[in-house]
């Protein structure tokens, strides 16, 4: 087995609970409330992680820079999911959020130069097509 599918797997089913204890937490309090409490969980494992890297960091000012923007975009990204969670079907909420990679990868051609196959394109055509089905 590669060494990134255990990774991938844990991710998949972390980020497939993720996308669904939203709905419960906003069934019960406002959507900024949710995510305060999902910050403070975030916070603790956070702290978790740092003592098991013995509270010394690797330090990089842009790579503090960058993991300071994946913070503030996830969070900011989070408290708009809870909004929309809040106020439609969380199946089609996710479904379309879950969509994010199209955004990525854009990026990634534009900024990191990485190329794409026709077959890669084709796939980027369904997802969109999905948004449209999906929001539709």
């Amino acid at each position: 087995m590669e060494s990134w599918f255990l990774w991938t797997m844990m991710a998949l089913v972390t980020f497939g609970l993720w996308g669904f204890f939203p709905k419960l937490a906003v069934n019960y309090i406002n959507p900024g409330s949710a995510l305060i409490y999902q910050v403070i969980g975030g916070i603790l494992v956070g702290i978790i992680g740092l003592s098991l890297m013995g509270f010394r960091p690797q330090t990089h000012p842009l790579g503090i820079l960058f993991a300071l923007l994946t913070g503030i975009t996830g969070v900011l990204g989070t408290f708009f999911y809870y909004a929309a969670a809040s106020r439609g079907q969380i199946s089609i909420v996710v479904s379309l959020t879950a969509l994010y990679p199209l955004i990525t990868i854009l990026l990634a051609i534009v900024f990191l130069h990485e190329m794409i196959t026709l077959r890669q394109v084709t796939g980027l055509c369904f997802a969109v097509a999905a948004i449209i089905f999906l929001a539709g």
